[in-house]
């Protein structure tokens, strides 16, 4: 059966957990929207192992942030600055209330579509680590890794973690980049890429 809007406002809220850092055991309010699916904490933890040496003062792009749990958790191990791009305008509010929540001036969440933000030319500063975890089993990651690599949008050596559900199709990589780490969890694959 379809949900109505308004029964998807609703619902009651969710909530995820800043794991490490400043805001360490930090929980804070996400949407139970359908199709929104914050990064368990089990993969989070692993993923932030891979990073440990990488995320302080980096330059971070959180697309499809959802409850931009990712993004957050990387503020609060002390990353530079953290884009978050959100499609849905109920999941970018929320996020921006939590930033606020935090006291926090590092993050900035860009209400958009992000494979229409992409595919423009990045005239800004590139990001060191970028987040690409999509809604599942809907096709948006060869396309999101194809702007990424087109349009300015990574700095050299940047770090790609990439979130699919386990029987996704194998990626096509340019040449330059590396699948430095990979592991599956459940049905959830996640893979850590380095850009060469």
């Amino acid at each position: 059966m379809k949900k109505t809007r308004n029964s998807q406002q609703n619902r009651p809220m969710g909530e995820v957990r800043v794991i490490a850092g400043l805001w360490r055991g930090r929980k804070l309010p996400v949407l139970n929207a359908e199709g929104l699916r914050p990064t368990t904490d089990r993969v989070k933890e692993t993923l932030f192992n891979w990073l440990m040496m990488d995320i302080a003062g980096s330059r971070c792009l959180d697309c499809f942030a959802g409850s931009g749990s990712l993004g957050i958790e990387s503020l609060s191990r002390q990353a530079q600055a953290v884009t978050f791009l959100e499609k849905f305008a109920n999941a970018s509010d929320q996020l921006k209330k939590n930033l606020v929540s935090l006291k926090t001036q590092n993050g900035t969440v860009i209400h958009t579509d992000t494979l229409q933000y992409l595919s423009q030319k990045n005239g800004g500063e590139a990001f060191d680590i970028v987040f690409v975890d999509p809604p599942f089993n809907m096709g948006f990651v060869p396309k999101v890794l194809a702007h990424l690599a087109q349009n300015n949008w990574l700095a050299p050596n940047a770090l790609i973690y990439v979130e699919t559900e386990k029987d996704h199709p194998q990626l096509e990589l340019p040449d330059h980049w590396i699948v430095l780490k990979e592991k599956t969890a459940g049905q959830v694959m996640g893979r850590l890429i380095r850009v060469m």
